[in-house]
Formats: C-alpha cells, sequence, structure tokens
C-alpha cells in the first residue's frame, strides 16, 4: 500500500503509540497496539497488550466499542492471531465483533500464526490491508522479531566510559564515571529488557542492584554468568526479595559454592557450554525477548564475539581518567588486521545530563 497517502497513517500511529505502553512486560509476546474505527471512521475503541497472559489489544479495543464495532475497521500494529494459547484466537473475536475491514502493519512471523490470521480474516469476508507503517511496527517489535528468527532475545550492551575510554581508574574504582541523569536513563533501559547479565567480575567489583528502580513490575531477571562461581557471599544480588537472581554455572564450579548460593535461595543453572550464545538460548526459552549486557570486558568480547549483541550504548562522560592499566570496556576481540574490524552505525547521539550518550546497531 501507498503508506504516504494511506487514510490510516494516522490510526496506525496511534496504535503504534498504544503498543509502546506495554514495553517491558509482554515478553513473550509481541508489543501490539489496535484502534476500531466504527462505519462512519470514528474512533470508538482502543487497547493494547500490557502484559503476557492478559488480553491482547485487539481483544480491549473490540470490548471497549462494543456494538459499534460493527461494520467498522479494526486498525493493528500486528497480525492478529489465529491460535489458542493463554487466550482465545483474536482473529475469531474480530470476525464475531461484525467487523468488515482489518488495517495490519505486519505480518506475524510466529510459526503459529504466519499468515494464518489474515487468512482466516480474508475467508470471513473481511478486507484485510497490510503494510501500514510496517518500518516502524519492526522497528518497535525488533526484539520479538530477533528472538523468533534466532532462538535468542536481542542484545543490547551498555556501558559509560570517561572521554579517553576507560572505565575505571588504573585502582578498579569505577563509581559514578557517569552522572544522575545518565543513570537515570540506565534504570529505564533496564525496564525494557526482560534480563540484566554480568560476569562475576562485575558481581566482584560494582556489588551491582541490577533492577529498574521500580519503573518495571516485575523486575528483569538478575543473570550472573560465573564458570566458576567465584562470586562473594554476601552480595545484593543475593537478595531475591526486590527481583529474581539466576546464577549460571560450568559443570566444574565447586560445590561448596555451589551450597552457598542454595542457602540464600538463590536459582543456579549449571550449563555444559557456560557462553553467551548458550545463556541467550536458554533465556529465550525462559520467554525472553530483549536482554541487557552490563557486563565486564571479557563476557562483553565474549558476547560480541559469539554474536549475542544487536546494539551498543554507550555513555561518554566529560572526564579524563588516564592511566595506561586501567580498564577498558571491551576485552579482546581476537582481531589482527584493520580489515576484521566491524563499523557501528549510529542510530543516535544525545547529551544525557553532562554525558552524551550513543547508540549504534551493526
Amino acid at each position: 500500500m501507498d503508506s504516504l497517502s494511506s487514510p490510516w497513517i494516522p490510526w496506525m500511529r496511534r496504535a503504534l503509540q498504544l503498543a509502546a505502553l506495554g514495553q517491558g512486560r509482554t515478553s513473550p509476546n509481541p508489543l501490539v497496539g489496535a484502534v476500531v474505527l466504527d462505519a462512519d471512521g470514528t474512533l470508538v475503541g482502543e487497547g493494547f497488550h500490557a502484559r503476557a497472559g492478559e488480553p491482547h489489544a485487539e481483544v480491549g479495543a473490540l470490548a471497549m466499542a462494543g456494538e459499534r464495532a460493527r461494520g467498522g475497521t479494526l486498525v493493528v500494529t500486528l497480525e492478529p492471531c489465529c491460535h489458542h494459547g493463554r487466550t482465545p484466537p483474536c482473529s475469531e473475536a474480530v470476525i464475531a465483533a461484525g467487523i468488515t475491514r482489518v488495517v495490519v502493519a505486519m505480518g506475524d512471523p510466529n510459526p503459529r500464526v504466519a499468515g494464518g490470521g489474515l487468512e482466516q480474516l480474508r475467508a470471513a469476508g473481511v478486507e484485510v490491508i497490510t503494510g501500514a507503517l510496517e518500518a516502524e511496527a519492526r522497528s518497535l517489535n525488533a526484539p520479538f522479531l530477533h528472538r523468533i528468527a534466532t532462538g535468542r532475545p536481542l542484545g543490547i550492551l551498555k556501558w559509560a566510559m570517561s572521554l579517553d575510554g576507560r572505565t575505571a581508574l588504573p585502582n578498579g574504582a569505577s563509581q559514578w564515571i557517569s552522572g544522575p541523569a545518565a543513570r537515570r536513563w540506565v534504570h529505564a533501559l533496564r525496564a525494557r529488557c526482560d534480563a540484566v547479565i554480568v560476569g562475576g567480575g562485575t558481581v566482584r567489583a560494582d556489588d551491582p542492584l541490577l533492577t529498574s528502580r521500580g519503573q518495571r513490575d516485575p523486575e528483569p531477571l538478575r543473570v550472573v554468568l560465573s564458570r566458576s562461581l567465584d562470586l562473594p557471599a554476601g552480595a545484593q544480588l543475593w537478595d531475591t526479595t526486590t527481583a529474581p537472581t539466576l546464577v549460571v554455572h560450568g559443570c566444574d564450579a565447586p560445590s561448596q559454592a555451589r551450597f552457598q548460593l542454595d542457602r540464600h535461595s538463590v536459582e543456579r543453572l549449571e550449563l555444559a557450554d557456560c557462553g553467551p550464545r548458550a545463556l541467550l538460548e536458554e533465556l529465550a526459552g525462559r520467554g525472553c525477548n530483549q536482554v541487557l549486557w552490563e557486563c565486564g570486558p571479557e563476557l562483553a568480547a565474549a558476547a560480541l564475539r559469539q554474536g549475542c549483541v544487536q546494539e551498543l550504548a554507550a555513555v561518554i562522560a566529560p572526564k579524563l581518567l588516564g592511566g595506561v592499566a586501567a580498564r577498558t570496556a571491551i576485552g579482546d576481540l581476537g582481531l589482527e588486521a584493520m580489515e576484521q574490524v566491524r563499523t557501528w552505525t549510529s542510530t543516535g547521539r544525545s547529551p544525557i545530563g553532562p554525558d552524551l550518550l550513543w547508540r549504534l546497531t551493526p
């Protein structure tokens, strides 16, 4: 369809705005928003998918519209589902409501849907229009699309560094490089992710809390990847009254270290291949669409080498830390020639308090 001239574009923009309200709460489901127009083109209902297991966007919008939906148009950001999951098929609800036209931004790549919803609507005599603001819809649901395509959640690697590229002083001191505004932005970023991942070195050096500070309920899963379980006994992460914690370790982790974690009622997971890729496959199975890497340089490098990072988010502070031995954000990537170096594409640079936020994708 011609997106620029379509009369459905303003309504699809509204549906996308609604969909974004569910960020951080719908996994493993996608973000979906919907509006219902009556036969005269007047808005009579709207809704969004607020949380996995709760009614889908179409159902909420149709419920608000009631009988006024009959003979009207549904504008929705994603193809209506056609299968029984935690909720009944949305395609059946759309047909039962008497909708005569459905405008969809994009199809659902989930194999359980994959065009089936649109086929069911067409078979019932509903006019189906596709492609309205598809690029925007795909961007909004990039984490869900990535998990469906690869079997792993989309990974964001975040770090804060000084103007001279240091993430800590030579003695290891690192709190705080960035300012309060940048730290608040990190809390909001965590709220949009399903899990926050660190390594044992970060737990030992920083004793992080890794929560959204209440911006998400429930808080994202806090994940520690540690082959040897060389971890402090009194870390904040072992208190799971605020947020859940998963510790992933190798097969050779000492039994005493396992016992100490079990005493804290922290969930443990043993992986034979205790690396980033295997971890993300496990997290995808737990319904994670997007994860945040807040780890040290060695784990960050491993995540990059194994293709587990799809976005970089660097907070650059106007400070000079100096020091030849000072820590940097990324460990050895195994590169030996400039021809091997990947160029990342900037998706935006913006001031955040006194600091600069720079976001990039491959």
